[in-house]
């Protein structure tokens, strides 16, 4: 192809101009050249051309909680969700992500067994401060903590005292903090004789309020120290005017959300559904729109799956009891369709779909050549359909375990095919090649392990 490894065109290729027709020229992982559509290459019609999808928040669990899920099953339903990079959480595996060597055994897993690349967050637990500087120049973007308990042992979470200690030495690493922003003076009992199959009885345990008072909270930690910090699953929007307020005094604050506060509200939860639960839980309809809304002003940049996965029998399907079930939705592969369904009809296009899903979270760890279709980035992308829908079948999805709330309803989005740097991994239910994932420690992410790069 005149020098080029692979040619991809379509009436609608995700360009730094929005979606136009254009041919993506790659030679050797790397985009060369955004041209005029042309007759060369693969012609994908009027599929939509994205960049591959970036997601900053999953729950990968290996090693130590393989059961629960497990980088091969991961990084394949990343894949058949156009997914080209993600970015595990430190806590759920064992040993959690809170050291060097924790990390480095870790990678071990996931070395020569992804799908898709694989970078990882530290951990920031009480007292392992001393260990953030090593983790930073091991190649770890940022660090990751829990205001509340975080359901496991092995993974503590922090203090205000613990905060003071560990955002100084972040601010000076450059590096960021991902916070779980519950405060936990308000998170609550169930009220006496609560039914435990009932969705509000969970609910009226972790309040909005919650999140709100949290947020706050570390809006005031941001302006004291000067750190980087990003809340992570933002569930209320009633901290979005906190957020807002800080974003215009020019603090570096910053917030994600997910699909399933984006897709689903409270009202709608089946008695005993606890594949429903999550924490911060799914809250009303009208916080619903009003998250929307905060996605679409850039109060909430980017929005990643929180892929949280374990065993039915941890989930309670059996008993339908939510507040003794195991909290955390399953989605990785459905990010994409989740909320091009809802973005669509909010009268959204697919073009708007591309800061969220990619640009951001690929700045939010620093991948400066991810999340964008123009010269010199990664020849990562997702071809997808956004005019197709179809229903949502636990058989066909990739994780270890398909329970999901958003088994049988109808998705709008069909992904076709995923290509990472330059090969294509999946197309129409297939998966082609070996893993070909990269384990991100290098220098795009600050260090330097040249060989998977």
């Amino acid at each position: 192809m005149n020098g080029a490894d692979l040619v991809l065109r379509s009436t609608r290729v995700a360009t730094s101009s929005g979606l136009e027709p254009a041919a993506v020229v790659v030679r050797d992982g790397v985009v060369i050249a955004v041209e005029p559509s042309g007759t060369r290459g693969i012609d994908y019609g009027d599929a939509v051309v994205m960049p591959g999808l970036v997601d900053t928040h999953v729950h990968v669990n290996e090693p130590g909680r393989t059961e629960w899920e497990g980088f091969d099953t991961a990084t394949r339903a990343a894949a058949a969700g156009g997914v080209t990079t993600i970015f595990d959480m430190p806590l759920n595996s064992i040993p959690p992500t809170t050291t060097v060597a924790a990390l480095d055994e870790k990678a071990d897993a996931a070395r020569g067994r992804a799908f898709v690349n694989v970078g990882f967050w530290g951990g920031v637990v009480p007292g392992n401060r001393g260990e953030l500087a090593p983790l930073a120049a091991r190649g770890v973007p940022g660090f990751k903590c829990f205001l509340v308990p975080s359901g496991v042992a092995e993974f503590g979470h922090v203090s205000e005292e613990d905060l003071h200690e560990a955002l100084p030495e972040i601010a000076r690493l450059g590096s960021v903090l991902l916070v779980h922003a519950e405060h936990p003076d308000w998170i609550g009992e169930p009220p006496p004789g609560a039914a435990g199959r009932l969705y509000s009885s969970y609910l009226t345990t972790r309040p909005a309020r919650a999140e709100d008072e949290a947020v706050a909270q570390l809006s005031r930690l941001c302006r004291e120290t000067g750190a980087r910090i990003h809340v992570v699953h933002l569930s209320s929007a009633g901290a979005l005017d906190t957020i807002g307020r800080a974003r215009a005094e020019g603090l570096p604050l910053s917030a994600e959300t997910c699909p399933h506060y984006l897709y689903f509200s409270a009202g709608e939860a089946p008695d005993g559904a606890t594949e429903w639960k999550c924490a911060p839980p799914i809250r009303g309809a009208e916080n619903r729109e009003r998250l929307w809304e905060g996605l679409a002003k850039g109060t909430i940049e980017m929005v990643v799956s929180d892929h949280s996965p374990a065993p039915p029998e941890l989930k309670r399907r059996d008993t339908g009891d939510f507040l003794a079930a195991w909290g955390g939705i399953s989605s990785l592969q459905l990010r994409l369709p989740a909320v091009w369904t809802g973005a669509r009809a909010r009268g959204h296009s697919p073009g708007d779909l591309v800061p969220w899903l990619c640009a951001a979270p690929a700045r939010l760890a620093g991948l400066s050549r991810k999340g964008a279709i123009s010269p010199g980035s990664d020849a990562d992308f997702v071809v997808w359909n956004p005019e197709a829908s179809f229903e949502v079948r636990p058989e066909e999805l990739h994780h270890r375990h398909g329970l999901t709330p958003y088994a049988g309803r109808t998705l709008d989005g069909v992904v076709e095919a995923t290509y990472l740097a330059g090969e294509k991994i999946f197309e129409r239910g297939r998966f082609h090649g070996p893993p070909r994932g990269r384990i991100l420690l290098d220098s795009e992410t600050g260090s330097a392990e040249q060989e998977d790069r």
